[in-house]
């Protein structure tokens, strides 16, 4: 396989990365409730001339599965993108990135319960793995203190908000819709600048200036939907199974690029914590044998 293939998965994962950066960046600067909507509005001036007339080709399909639509607008870019910062007033980049490389591991697990996928060896022990390096990120070194309820709220908000779009990728495979994937997006966009209006309405309507229009730009546009245009690239390419794969380097991406820009520091737990959670996802990715077919096969040698 040529290794161009490998460029776009990769290049999305560093988008993303900044994004988490982007995320530290607006505490201060702008309202969650306002970057979160205006981000995704943005986003959907820039695509409505070109996916529009495609859009309204698909009209009565869209009409109906607008609840399924509308779901996963709210799961996939409301939900994900909105709680990540009002996350970032409360945790690291380090943090967000760490916790965000959980979303393959989280899809595994919800895939098993909600599409009845068999259990694999891989998700179970990496689930386990991945458990531990959490508690252990969570805890700051001691998982002890999550007994005591002592999590910082925005790691918390930023496992809500993994849960969320592992649940947005395992919906979006159960809910199989005759749309092209740009108009698939286009819709979703639609419905989740219609959800993130009135939290922007009733919350801190943070006026556009100098400081914070990049900060809308680059979540906008190349954490929008320039990193959709090369993740869809990349599935068709490589695959989803090993496109998949490069979301494993977001924490070490996010850690780089919040070092350089917002000096912070990694502590002993972002690596024990960090580390086991990118074995646990790993494992999940790699031992894909279920386990059903495994006692099966064992139930059969005994017989025998």
């Amino acid at each position: 396989m040529p290794l161009i293939y490998f460029l776009a998965p990769l290049a999305t994962v560093m988008i993303w990365s900044g994004n988490m950066t982007i995320n530290q960046l607006t505490v201060g600067t702008i309202a969650p409730s306002s970057i979160a909507f205006l981000r995704w509005f943005l986003a959907l001036l820039v695509m409505t001339p070109l996916v529009l007339p495609a859009t309204l080709k698909h009209l009565p399909e869209i009409r109906r599965n607008w609840p399924k639509l509308a779901t996963l607008g709210l799961l996939g870019m409301g939900l994900w993108q909105g709680l990540g910062y009002v996350a970032a007033e409360t945790t690291t980049a380090t943090n967000m990135g760490i916790l965000a490389a959980m979303v393959p591991l989280l899809t595994v697990l919800l895939s098993a319960l909600i599409l009845r996928e068999p259990p694999t060896l891989g998700g179970v022990i990496g689930g386990l793995l991945a458990f531990v390096g959490v508690s252990i990120l969570l805890g700051q070194g001691n998982p002890l203190s999550l007994l005591k309820l002592e999590v910082a709220f925005g790691d918390a908000l930023m496992v809500i908000a993994a849960i969320c779009y592992a649940l947005y990728g395992v919906m979006l495979k159960r809910w199989q819709m005759n749309l092209p994937p740009w108009v698939m997006l286009y819709a979703q966009v639609c419905f989740a600048v219609l959800f993130l209006l009135p939290p922007y309405l009733l919350g801190p309507m943070t006026p556009i200036d100098g400081q914070n229009v990049w900060l809308i730009l680059y979540a906008g546009i190349p954490a929008s939907i320039i990193t959709t245009f090369l993740w869809m690239r990349a599935v068709r390419q490589i695959g989803a199974n090993q496109a998949s794969i490069f979301i494993n380097l977001m924490p070490l991406f996010s850690a780089l690029i919040a070092m350089a820009f917002l000096d912070e520091r990694i502590a002993s737990f972002h690596l024990y914590g960090g580390l086991l959670i990118l074995a646990g996802v790993i494992m999940a990715q790699t031992l894909t044998r279920p386990l059903v077919g495994m006692a099966g096969k064992k139930a059969r040698s005994a017989q025998q």
